[in-house]
Order: C-alpha cells, then structure tokens, then sequence
C-alpha cells in the first residue's frame, strides 16, 4: 500500500471518529447532559480529550438541534468499538424508562 493511500485512510478514518464525537456530544446536549461527563464515566482515565472539546465547541443548543435517535448514537458508537461508551449511553437511556425523555 502506497504512503498516499496509508495516509488518506487515517485521515478518512479521523474525520469519521470526529462525526461520532459530534453525534455523541449533541446527542448528550439534547437530553441534557454534560457530555465531559458522560465520557468520564466510560473513560475516567481520559479527561482532557481534545477531540470532545473540539466537538462540543460545534454542537447547537438542544431547541436548535435535530433530533439524534437513540439507536443512531449506539450504532456509531459500536463502529468505532466504543463499548464503554455505549453501555453508559445505555444505563442513561434505561434511567429514562417509564419517564418522559428529557
């Protein structure tokens, strides 16, 4: 494989990543929730991500934002193998049973 073609899928795989932070982070804005935090709790060894601040400073505020389903967040998130992610995405999901979504 040539260096040219090396290098683009990296950068091709980042841009993706990038999207799924974004998804995440608006995803946590619309049902009210800090995102930093919510990652924390996934990833407590990993505070300072500077691609999860790159992507809040994109996000909308939740009456300007469209909405992120549920099922879209998790499917990204398990392309990317972010497990931990997704199963603290789930517990916040299942806290909203039997109530109305934020």
């Amino acid at each position: 494989m040539s260096k040219e073609m090396e290098d683009f899928i990296v950068q091709s795989y980042q841009k993706e990543e990038n999207m799924m932070i974004l998804v995440f982070a608006q995803w946590c804005i619309n049902h009210n929730l800090d995102p930093e935090a919510v990652y924390l709790k996934a990833y407590p060894d990993q505070a300072e991500n500077q691609a999860l601040k790159d992507a809040l400073a994109l996000t909308v505020p939740k009456k300007e934002a469209g909405e992120v389903p549920d099922e879209t967040l998790l499917g990204v998130l398990s392309l990317f193998g972010n497990d931990d992610l997704a199963f603290i995405v789930t517990e916040e999901i299942a806290r909203w049973d039997g109530k109305k979504k934020p």
